[in-house]
């Protein structure tokens, strides 16, 4: 029987495409990887299931793999996100406040969506709060009324700069730290808002100098840090998570998570430092003092409760929709035996 690992190749139909993503996916395959391939399962499927089965017939003509189920697409279901730009726990990118605030005022919060941007649970636990308004930006006007600005993590912390620039998000983040308004960087967020940067392994530039914000210099190590790190700040605990080339030297500021805080911008390499509920409401409290809202945090809002609760929606999705019989089996078994070879190339 096959040794390897049964894989499902998952299409989201819904972006369009995924007959063609599917067959070629499985084609540009070596034949040990095929081997291991399955099948498919269709989602975020929108109408009646029964208009799709010519082409799931067709499909397992061709490659002789079945589909193993066709989950519908479904409205505020929001799971953690790598690479999509939407707030995944409340399910878009939110221009309006789901729930309403607690206090008078809401909060505004604007992430820069700058290039090979990662860890969105950052965003998604301010998205989590009652009365939080989360928006990606790309133009420096869109700073303006915002009460707290995100520089997130990236992959490519220096192209991630040079975006910046380009844009006059730059200028725009040093005006506001110069006036006191509240800035967060994570991770390369953070990196990039300091002194200068040594990049001699990700962008391969060399001595990059970065926004002087925060007194911080980074040097970028071959080796990527990995740590969970825990800690207290604000006068809460903190748990986090660190995944990064970029080593720094805080030289000045105030302790931060490992970082540094001058005046109202902050800095740290923790993600999911925010999914400590006390802590973000804490740090959410500060940024409201210091940006005149009368905003509230909501004192039961869990995050760690809503993620499960989404992922529940997605279990019952997948129960409901999916051939779990045969998932178990495949489970169980490994996939099935003499499945076909399909070469690069082969017609569609």
């Amino acid at each position: 029987r096959n040794a390897g690992l049964p894989v499902l190749v998952v299409g989201d139909i819904d972006r369009g495409g995924v007959f063609a993503s599917f067959f070629g996916t499985v084609a540009l395959l070596s034949r040990e990887d095929q081997a291991c391939v399955a099948g498919f399962l269709v989602n975020k499927f929108r109408g009646d299931v029964s208009l799709l089965e010519p082409g799931l017939e067709m499909l397992q003509d061709l490659t002789g793999r079945r589909t193993y189920g066709v989950l519908p697409f479904r409205h505020g279901l929001g799971i953690d996100e790598e690479d999509g730009l939407r707030v995944s726990l409340r399910g878009a990118v939110r221009e309006s406040v789901v729930a309403p605030p607690l206090g008078e005022d809401v909060l505004r919060v604007a992430v820069c969506a700058v290039p090979l941007m990662s860890n969105f649970t950052d965003v998604d636990a301010l998205a989590a709060e009652p009365g939080v308004v989360v928006r990606f930006v790309d133009r420096p006007e869109e700073l303006a009324d915002a009460d707290l600005v995100v520089v997130p993590g990236t992959r490519g912390t220096v192209r991630a700069l040079d975006w910046l620039r380009e844009r006059g998000l730059a200028d725009a983040l040093v005006r506001r730290a110069a006036e006191q308004r509240p800035v967060l960087g994570v991770c390369g967020g953070f990196q990039l808002l300091g002194e200068h940067i040594e990049d001699d392994v990700e962008s391969r530039r060399g001595h990059v100098d970065g926004l002087g914000i925060l007194p911080v210099r980074v040097r970028f190590a071959r080796e990527k840090t990995l740590t969970r790190p825990e800690g207290e700040a604000l006068g809460e605990r903190v748990e986090g998570y660190e995944i990064h080339h970029g080593v720094a030297d805080v030289t000045g500021g105030d302790p931060f998570l490992d970082g540094c805080r001058v005046g109202q911008t902050w800095g740290t390499h923790w993600h999911g430092s925010l999914e400590s509920d006390g802590f973000r409401r804490a740090f959410l409290r500060e940024v409201a003092a210091a940006a005149g809202r009368r905003f509230v945090p909501a004192p039961d809002t869990s995050f760690a409760a809503l993620r499960e609760e989404q992922l529940d929606r997605l279990g019952d999705l997948i129960e409901q929709h999916a051939d779990t019989d045969a998932l178990w089996r495949l489970i169980e078994s490994g996939a099935p035996q003499g499945l076909p070879f399909i070469p690069p190339g082969a017609p569609a």
